[in-house]
């Protein structure tokens, strides 16, 4: 039974996930319609862990599937187990010769217990309806884009050792993107669509709240206010909610209850992963400093 509009909040919220109306009313409408729903925004806004929350909160499994350069379907979908047919094979060899053997091997050797199901796969033979994560789509060629447009729309695949596999539970399907390339229409077209930017300064704020309970007030207000403003900078790889919750964990294992200038920028590692933002943030902190007022130890005494 699918969960109504209030509920998806609700279970959303229960999972820890900060989300707001149109996040929510997409979730609805991709559950509702059973169709995908593809998630597109910067890295690090929390793309995937809508899957991940989703299937916490369905209560049922996630199947996640990692794209990237190079993946082809039989990765995605399905392989035979070669040697362990090989082996099973030398095993039978003394079946040899006797009437019908050769097709008796043949329909034995192919069926499931040699067959390695790959996330596709085993989304649509799971016993009831799954989270299918298939994460940083954008990342694979466009072949393989091709190829998922039947099993998105048809859900069904076809192993021509087997036939065909229709899908008994329909899954709920996440497909998220970084705008690395540019995606087909027709995958578009079979998906709803939601775009997620950085959160804004209250949003964020509540997340670290809620991710990293132990943190204190003040720590985490600063924390929010200098992401803020650092992604005002034009850096290579503007840092998302999951550098800012990983700054804020290190800083809260340190026992910092606020954020000085000088543990800044001993900690840009952690919220940097370029060394041309690392000095860029580097000559810009005065002017961080003074939009947000955190103040040196020098200036505190």
């Amino acid at each position: 039974m699918i969960p109504d509009l209030p509920h998806i909040a609700d279970l959303l919220k229960t999972q820890g996930y900060i989300t707001e109306p149109a996040v929510t009313m997409a979730v609805y409408l991709s559950m509702q319609l059973q169709k995908p729903l593809l998630i597109e925004g910067p890295a690090g806004v929390g793309k995937t862990e809508i899957a991940k929350v989703m299937a916490r909160a369905l209560d049922t499994d996630l199947i996640r599937l990692q794209c990237y350069e190079g993946l082809d379907a039989s990765h995605a979908l399905y392989e035979w187990n070669y040697q362990r047919q090989l082996l099973h094979l030398k095993m039978l060899e003394t079946r040899q010769g006797t009437p019908g053997a050769v097709d008796a091997l043949e329909e034995e050797i192919f069926g499931e217990k040699f067959l390695m199901k790959r996330p596709l796969l085993q989304a649509i033979t799971h016993h009831k309806s799954p989270v299918l994560l298939i994460d940083e789509v954008d990342r694979a060629d466009e072949e393989f884009e091709s190829f998922l447009l039947e099993v998105l729309s048809d859900w069904q695949i076809t192993i021509p050792e087997i036939g065909t596999i229709r899908a008994t539970h329909i899954p709920q399907v996440i497909v998220t993107g970084n705008r690395v390339r540019e995606l087909s229409e027709a995958l578009r077209r079979r998906c709803l669509y939601l775009w997620i930017d950085y959160p804004d300064y209250e949003k964020e704020l509540a997340i670290v709240r809620g991710k990293v309970p132990q943190i204190s007030a003040q720590l985490a207000e600063q924390i929010c206010r200098f992401m803020q403003e650092l992604r005002q900078l034009r850096l290579e790889k503007t840092p998302g909610i999951a550098e800012t919750l990983d700054w804020a964990t290190a800083l809260s294992t340190l026992h910092f209850d606020h954020l000085p200038q000088e543990i800044i920028e001993q900690t840009l590692g952690v919220i940097l992963k370029d060394w041309k933002d690392t000095r860029t943030a580097q000559l810009s902190l005065s002017e961080l400093y003074e939009k947000m007022g955190v103040v040196s130890k020098i200036e505190e005494l």
